[in-house]
């Protein structure tokens, strides 16, 4: 079998992962703040995670259970005034538009969403332009699509929200791991990541970064271990945003994940060449590809004549024992910017695990299906 869906998750994961969370689950169960654990465990993975985002307080990490957790922590978490606009892209996943959505049904916002471009790039002169328009209390853009690769160039992004005062909101799902995501050092206020894909950690891990300048209201209310005999959240943070007993398994995968990832520092520029190669190969057979140029991901999104995403899809696993992903990718409106509505695409995601040789077998996969 070859894997080449690492947009939606990683596979494989380094053995370390699975052994950490092995042995946490043959350990006596703690939980921080409860029954004499040692806090200082339960900070390790966040203190990677700092030295990741560069970021000087861990405690402005939360945990949680995923992007989709951290993208409704910060969205919903946010205190927004009557009249308060939220600015966001066609490239954004539900995850950003179904809170959005729901806030505004709800008469708590109004947002505005921009077209990205045809590589599904956020155009810089388009973003102020709107910016200056509309005067949005927030803004909220991925870091990179997740379905056709591109890489916003996030620090700029931010700097232009920031001359107009407002709340910069970051979904780093598909660039932490791959890319620098520097919060602190771009001005960036809230930054969401998730830990099951370019992390290399196990499903069930992810969070948001939290600048200190920014107060978020918890949207889960239940028991912190202490200052039990409160009303209500404690103001301490990470405490005052996670609510209840925490997923400590995953994320001592996900800690073990860190650890590896900087014994085993990317090389990014290998990757780059498999995509190069994919996207030359795919085209020399006139498959419809989404070209991308600059800064990408290891993702690549195509489309063929013949066929529909789904049975390319089918035929690739049923046939050749090959797992990708067809469809809108959970990110339905950039496809009409792509030009791939209302189907959208076949979509393929390399991981550093990805070899040349199983390139080569998706290659000539494609080209056994083009000409038999």
């Amino acid at each position: 079998m070859i894997y080449l869906n690492n947009g939606a998750t990683s596979w494989p994961k380094p053995k370390c992962v699975f052994d950490a969370m092995q042995k946490a689950l043959n350990e006596l169960p703690c939980s921080a703040h409860r029954s004499g654990f040692d806090e200082e465990e339960n900070c390790n993975c966040r203190q990677l995670l700092s030295r990741l985002l560069q970021v000087d307080n861990p405690n402005h990490i939360v945990y949680g259970s995923n992007a989709t957790f951290g993208l409704n922590l910060a969205i919903q978490g946010f205190e927004f005034n009557e009249g308060d606009k939220v600015l966001t892209t066609a490239a954004e996943h539900n995850s950003v538009l179904r809170p959005l959505y729901y806030l505004q049904k709800k008469k708590v916002i109004e947002y505005e969403i921009i077209d990205v471009n045809e590589e599904g790039r956020i155009d810089l002169d388009l973003w102020e332009k709107t910016i200056k328009e509309i005067r949005p209390r927030m803004v909220i853009f991925t870091h990179a699509s997740n379905v056709t690769g591109a890489i916003n160039d996030a620090e700029k992004l931010a700097a232009i929200a920031k001359k107009y005062n407002c709340v910069v909101l970051l979904d780093a799902s598909q660039s932490l791991g791959l890319i620098d995501v520097l919060p602190q050092k771009w001005d960036i206020d809230m930054v969401v990541f998730t830990g099951h894909k370019y992390l290399l950690g196990p499903q069930g891990t992810g969070g948001l970064y939290v600048s200190p300048k920014i107060k978020l209201n918890p949207v889960l209310q239940g028991g912190t271990g202490i200052y039990s005999d409160e009303d209500t959240m404690p103001e301490e943070m990470p405490l005052k945003l996670e609510a209840g007993t925490p997923n400590d398994i995953s994320f001592k995968g996900l800690e073990e994940a860190l650890r590896w990832s900087f014994k085993n520092p990317l090389n990014k520029g290998s990757i780059d060449y498999l995509v190069n190669k994919i996207k030359t190969e795919l085209k020399k057979m006139n498959v419809n590809v989404i070209d991308v140029s600059g800064e990408i991901t290891p993702v690549i999104s195509f489309t063929m004549e013949e066929y529909s995403v789904n049975e390319v899809g089918e035929i690739l696993q049923m046939s050749f024992d090959i797992i990708c992903r067809s469809g809108l990718h959970c990110a339905p409106l950039i496809h009409k910017c792509l030009n791939t509505s209302p189907s959208g695409t076949v979509r393929i995601s390399l991981s550093r695990f990805t070899t040349e040789e199983e390139v080569d077998y998706f290659i000539n996969s494609i080209k056994d299906i083009i000409y038999g």
